[in-house]
């Protein structure tokens, strides 16, 4: 490795480490041989430049063919470090993937990874990608009960994890690529000394989940600008003081038809109806009759893939809620726990495909997806929605009386 200045030469922004996103202090020697984006070839160690040497060794020859390519506008998007995603995040392309796309929405290239200061609490994936004592933990088969010292460290990041969304939310419309909602989520949580939690969860490219249309949710923040008429679902979740907060909200851009607002309200009213029957004894499996018993008076469809999940010192845990009916969810609410529920509800069919990235999940007819999401309290009386609208949330859905 040969060390170097952190800043693009071009932009006069610092580089992060391609790995951990730390300040980048060193450069692949290849890459400054060949003379390829520095954006895609900084780390700020050896030790991440060889534990990423496997996912960043074929960008040499993809990035040398493309430099040598005739100049236009995505090629200049590629030298500035912009590159379609694939394998889950783990690996970069020049070129679009070939898949049997179910809509007209497509994937653009994305940026190179944000800077998060060294100062910022990081969970466990942040180098490594792998969030390893979440996936063995007690917890992903026992329903915690949280302390109320852990209850109130999770309400405040639950708080700043809203008013992160909420400042996404503010961003929204048409011309807006969903990259710089990712930047705007990025730029909120570190300002709040968050760490945003999806960023290389499981190699997860972005800071946030920005879902268009057609994608059902885990879409990728690109280089695509949003249209009038568009819908998009964008996913906050914070890493805070040792706790995560998750939320997401759908919102319009510009005007839409009648069928996606009524998409997109109906699956508002599907999450607010599960939280109302939310208390201690209710059984995690009735959180799926009351959903899918509003979504189908409405005609539509419930997503049976994806499920809402515990949450506090762990990103995802027990227990796991299904949104859809009949299923065969285990166990009751009990006073203390924590998790989410966040609906996808779509509207024709409820089945999903995945796109070539590994993340983006798309419904199989190509037809439109909306999801709410929060994160909730169980209390002895009934239910607390930490994530909840502030007064201070813009006025984003015509059926709220924000006054």
């Amino acid at each position: 490795m040969e060390g170097s200045s952190n800043q693009d030469a071009d932009s006069g922004r610092q580089l992060a480490c391609v790995r951990c996103s730390k300040v980048a202090k060193l450069q692949c020697p290849k890459c400054l041989g060949l003379k390829l984006p520095r954006a895609n070839a900084s780390f700020c160690s050896q030790e991440c430049f060889k534990e990423s040497w496997i996912m960043h060794k074929p960008l040499h020859s993809q990035l040398e063919l493309q430099n040598n390519a005739s100049g236009n506008g995505v090629h200049d998007q590629y030298l500035q470090g912009w590159m379609y995603c694939l394998r889950k995040g783990q690996a970069r392309s020049t070129q679009l993937p070939y898949f049997a796309w179910t809509g007209p929405l497509r994937p653009y290239p994305i940026s190179p990874r944000r800077l998060v200061p060294e100062n910022i609490q990081r969970p466990e994936w942040a180098s490594s990608g792998r969030p390893q004592q979440e996936m063995v933990s007690e917890w992903q088969t026992s329903v915690e009960i949280k302390s109320a010292e852990q209850i109130a460290r999770l309400r405040h990041a639950c708080k700043v994890a809203r008013d992160v969304l909420d400042a996404a939310a503010r961003a929204i419309k048409p011309g807006v690529t969903t990259d710089k909602i990712d930047e705007v989520v990025h730029d909120a949580t570190i300002s709040a000394g968050a760490y945003p939690s999806p960023l290389n969860y499981h190699f997860f490219p972005k800071s946030c989940c920005t879902s268009v249309n057609e994608v059902v949710c885990h879409g990728i923040p690109d280089s695509r600008q949003l249209e009038e008429g568009d819908i998009v679902n964008v996913d906050v979740t914070i890493y805070l003081n040792g706790c995560h907060a998750d939320l997401n909200e759908t919102y319009f851009v510009g005007k839409v038809d009648q069928a996606s607002e009524t998409l997109v309200r109906t699956t508002y009213e599907c999450l607010e109806k599960a939280i109302a029957i939310v208390k201690p004894g209710v059984r995690y499996r009735e959180v799926g009759e009351v959903i899918s018993r509003h979504a189908s008076l409405a005609g539509l469809s419930v997503v049976k893939s994806y499920c809402g999940h515990g949450i506090g010192e762990l990103f995802h845990c027990a227990p796991n809620i299904p949104h859809y009916s009949h299923n065969k969810a285990v166990g009751m609410m009990k006073a203390g726990q924590t998790f989410t529920i966040e609906p996808m509800i779509n509207s024709g069919v409820w089945r999903d495909r995945m796109w070539p990235d590994g993340w983006t999940s798309v419904t199989a007819d190509g037809k439109r997806s909306a999801q709410f999401e929060h994160t909730l309290l169980v209390t002895e009386t009934g239910v607390e929605v930490l994530t909840a609208r502030v007064p201070s949330s813009p006025d984003v859905f015509p059926w709220l009386n924000n006054s």
